[in-house]
């Protein structure tokens, strides 16, 4: 056989073996001869689950003039660069927001006297003719300067209205008017399987359009910022740049928006996480008619319920969130709450898993009344609770500048820690479940070295070393003794309740 007569060969062989795949969605042909089958009882035909792949043309068309481009200046003293890309292998592999690559290359500071600046991208999407754009906290966080590029190629230079962190939301608004808008949907009825698409800006090619499937609903990422969002899992290709944009259903409503992915590249890898837009939409509601989110708080802390906990509690099952903490004078302790109860309902909704119990409960405003369903002793039980404001919400509250000592960082842990502090009231300390004179709070991180022990806003120093501070003044008299260059040993409580001993090189 010649050689061109084998590979003909091997090519009929390779097209018989991969026949029967394709085969199998289709009829015999008519003429090919059939073997007789045995007789077999008459089986009704099995419905059709699936009718065929979306054409999503129409949808992109009505609902991409209301998707933006957003695009931020940072002045880097104001902000280390949080661009993640490849090289960065000393940045945690958790997951990566989307912040725009930074333009601003190495050795290249700005002029003679002036910050360096760098610049970040986005996505967002029009929510009114009149001009508010939402899209994602990160994306715009700590800019000096935030502009939208709208489809038709127009520029506005917008105004950061409010933003959350804890939900990862920005409004803005650009001076304009009949703007394109693009429809709310609701985001409690998806459903793992269901078709969605993403439009955005990934890279900076704007308008880009990415469509998957939705893979679960309600999930948590456990990011400590996150706890209180049941994020959206599909597998739509999301990457930097897409942050902020809409997440649509098939009816060309917006259900979600883009926030993260799971990656261990720093790239898709086919896990993406979106905000609900009902709590989107209700932040904003928040934000327009107060200027801030506030959350509902119980003061329980929780942890997950594992089969063999489950049957040492007398459960049937491994639903629930297992109490292991009450904050005293909290809404749980006086409700009855007590360490070890399971919590298995939040005003007749089932908890599955102890992470639905926090966005249940943040998405309550203070001062709700809530039916909590628990078992204790493995009888079941009901308690009423009152619930208070969410701790962190009424810190950053109470830090808005009101007064100028307030809103003035430190000059002893601005300079040595990259952090900006202030004093804690008793108010504060009392929802912290602190000490009087115990602690200072963290209200913005600067410095990269600060950002690499995982130091946030919100996050409370109790020592220096073995020294407690209680007063900015205290903790700048115990840098004070420290050089640049130094390692400094913190012991920090996180907005969970736990603390931790962190180490910190000063002057970076």
């Amino acid at each position: 056989m010649t050689p061109r007569m084998r590979k003909q060969a091997l090519s009929l062989l390779a097209l018989s073996l991969t026949l029967p795949l394709g085969a199998c969605a289709q009829s015999p042909s008519p003429t090919a001869p059939v073997a007789a089958a045995p007789a077999a009882a008459p089986r009704a035909p099995a419905p059709q689950l699936v009718s065929g792949l979306p054409d999503f043309t129409h949808l992109v068309e009505q609902v991409g003039p209301g998707v933006v481009n957003v695009e931020t200046t940072i002045v880097r003293n104001n902000r280390a660069a949080r661009a993640m890309g490849p090289g960065d292998e000393d940045m945690p592999e958790f997951f990566r927001r989307f912040f725009g690559p930074d333009f601003q290359m190495p050795g290249q500071p700005g002029g003679q006297g002036e910050a360096p600046r760098g610049r970040g991208m986005g996505s967002g999407f029009i929510i009114s003719a009149d001009g508010y754009v939402l899209t994602n906290y990160h994306v715009v966080a700590d800019a000096s300067e935030v502009k939208v590029k709208l489809g038709d190629r127009r520029e506005f230079t917008a105004k950061v209205i409010g933003s959350d962190q804890q939900y990862d939301v920005a409004l803005l608004k650009i001076d304009a008017r009949n703007l394109p808008t693009v429809r709310v949907g609701d985001s409690n009825t998806l459903k793992p399987g269901q078709w969605v698409v993403a439009i955005g800006s990934p890279f900076g090619l704007d308008h880009s359009v990415t469509a998957g499937v939705v893979s679960a609903v309600g999930r948590s990422t456990g990011g400590p910022d996150q706890r209180y969002v049941p994020f959206i899992q599909t597998d739509v290709a999301i990457n930097q740049g897409n942050s902020g944009g809409p997440l649509l259903n098939t009816r060309g409503e917006v259900v979600g928006i883009n926030s993260q992915i799971f990656s261990a590249s720093g790239g898709y890898m086919g896990i993406s996480f979106a905000i609900p837009i009902d709590l989107a939409m209700g932040a904003v509601e928040q934000i327009k008619t107060s200027g801030r989110v506030s959350r509902g708080q119980l003061g329980a802390v929780v942890e997950p319920i594992d089969g063999l906990k489950a049957q040492g509690l007398g459960l049937p099952d491994s639903r629930g969130a297992l109490v292991n903490q009450i904050v005293p004078g909290s809404a749980a302790a006086k409700a009855g709450v007590e360490i070890g109860d399971v919590i298995r309902s939040v005003n007749g909704s089932m908890v599955n898993a102890w992470s639905d119990l926090p966005p249940a409960i943040g998405a309550l405003p203070p001062g709700s009344k809530v039916r909590l369903g628990v078992v204790r002793d493995g009888k079941e039980r009901e308690l009423t609770a009152t619930l208070t404001e969410l701790a962190e919400d009424a810190e950053r509250a109470s830090s808005r500048p009101a007064t100028a000592d307030a809103a003035t960082p430190q000059t002893g842990a601005n300079a040595l820690l990259g952090l900006e502090v202030i004093d804690l009231t008793a108010a504060q300390r009392k929802q912290l479940g602190l000490e009087s004179g115990e602690g200072v709070r963290i209200t913005r991180v600067t410095g990269q070295a600060a950002r690499d022990a995982q130091l946030s806003q919100g996050m409370v120093i109790l020592q220096v070393g073995r020294t407690p501070v209680g007063s900015v003044a205290a903790l700048d008299r115990q840098l004070s003794g420290y050089k640049k260059g130094d390692v400094v040993m913190l012991l920090v409580r996180t907005g969970a309740g736990n603390s931790a001993f962190v180490a910190i090189k000063t002057g970076q």
